[in-house]
C-alpha cells in the first residue's frame, strides 16, 4: 500500500507508518531493492494470473497472448511509470538484473506459463527458452530505462515465437 500511495518505498516514512524502527525494518527485509523487488514481485504474479485468465487456447499462440496482455497491464500502470522515471539506476537494477529474486521468479512463471499451456520438451531447454523469452519481453515492458523507447509488443512478437518449442 505505501508503494501505491507513493510509487516509491521510503524506508524511513515506512518504517513510521509501521511503527518500528528502520534497524527493525531492514532486519526483516534485508534492503529497499529486495523489498522493491518483493513488492514489484507481488504485482507482476497479480498481472500474471489476470493475463493467464485473459489467454484464451493451447500452445505457442496462448504463450504469447499471456505475454501480450502482460505487457499491455504492466505498461498501464503510473506508479511503475514514475518509479521507473524517478528511480532509473533503482530501477534497472530491481527489475532487470539479478539483484532480486523477480527475474528468477519470472523465469519459474514463464517456464510454468510453458507447461500449462501445453509446450513440450526437454526440461532444461524449456528453462533457457523461459530466460531468454523473460529477457525479450522486458525488453519491451522496459524499453524506456533501457534506452529505447516505445518498443512496441508487436516488434518483439517474431523473436518470442521462435523461441518457442514447436
Amino acid at each position: 500500500m505505501h508503494y501505491l500511495r507513493h510509487s516509491t518505498l521510503d524506508m524511513d516514512v515506512l518504517a513510521a507508518e509501521l511503527s518500528i524502527s528502520r534497524a527493525t525494518l531492514y532486519r526483516a527485509v534485508g534492503s529497499r531493492d529486495a523489498l522493491l523487488g518483493e513488492v514489484f514481485w507481488s504485482f507482476a504474479k497479480l498481472l500474471l494470473d489476470e493475463a493467464r485468465g485473459e489467454a484464451p487456447g493451447t500452445g505457442p499462440d496462448r504463450v504469447v497472448e499471456v505475454s501480450r496482455v502482460f505487457a499491455e497491464l504492466t505498461s498501464s500502470g503510473p506508479q511503475l511509470q514514475q518509479f521507473v522515471a524517478a528511480e532509473p539506476q533503482t530501477a534497472a537494477r530491481v527489475l532487470v538484473t539479478p539483484a532480486t529474486d523477480l527475474q528468477k521468479r519470472s523465469m519459474e512463471a514463464q517456464f510454468e506459463i510453458f507447461r500449462e499451456s501445453g509446450l513440450i520438451g526437454d526440461e532444461e531447454d524449456l528453462r533457457r527458452r523461459a530466460y531468454l523469452y523473460v529477457r525479450l519481453v522486458g525488453s519491451v515492458i522496459y524499453s524506456d530505462l533501457l534506452g529505447m523507447a516505445g518498443v512496441e509488443f508487436s516488434l518483439a512478437e517474431p523473436a518470442l515465437r521462435a523461441l518457442l518449442p514447436r
